[in-house]
């Protein structure tokens, strides 16, 4: 059964998702975009930033890029295949567990993870503000709803 809440949504309230979810789909097409450029797919470009931006404490192993990649572990480990060839990232033991294969960028998917990082960070500067009222609006609308 649904809550009042959930069928709340007023017409505004569709459009601040909407557009929300344009400026976030226009982001990641400049993202997917970027990668080509660079020769890689999307995914081994956010199988990079995923291993060079964990969170503090986190190892990054296939397992645990695969979680934050949201995709399965087997396709995880086929990206790191990929970029392994390419000689972007290696596969290393865990001292403590050998059993532990750890993720690290080489110094060329270091570079290349600048280069696509910066183009990035460019292209939040120029779209950020319309993704952040996007944002704003979508929020005010669950606060309209409370």
């Amino acid at each position: 059964m649904e809550s009042s809440r959930e069928t709340d949504l007023d017409l505004e309230g569709y459009r601040a998702l909407a557009e929300l979810r344009h400026q976030i789909r226009r982001f990641l097409h400049f993202s997917e975009e970027q990668a080509r450029l660079h020769d890689i797919e999307p995914q081994q470009h956010q199988m990079l930033l995923a291993i060079k931006g964990l969170p503090e404490g986190a190892r990054p192993t296939v397992g645990e890029i695969a979680r934050r990649l949201q995709i399965r572990h087997h396709s995880a480990v086929e990206l790191a295949d990929r970029l392994t060839e390419r000689g972007f990232i290696s596969r290393q033991p865990n001292a403590e567990d050998r059993r532990e294969i750890r993720l690290k960028l080489t110094a060329a998917g270091d570079r290349l993870l600048r280069k696509l990082s910066m183009a990035h960070r460019n292209e939040l500067q120029n779209a950020g503000p319309a993704l952040r009222d996007a944002l704003d609006a979508a929020l005010r609308g669950t606060e309209r709803e409370k």
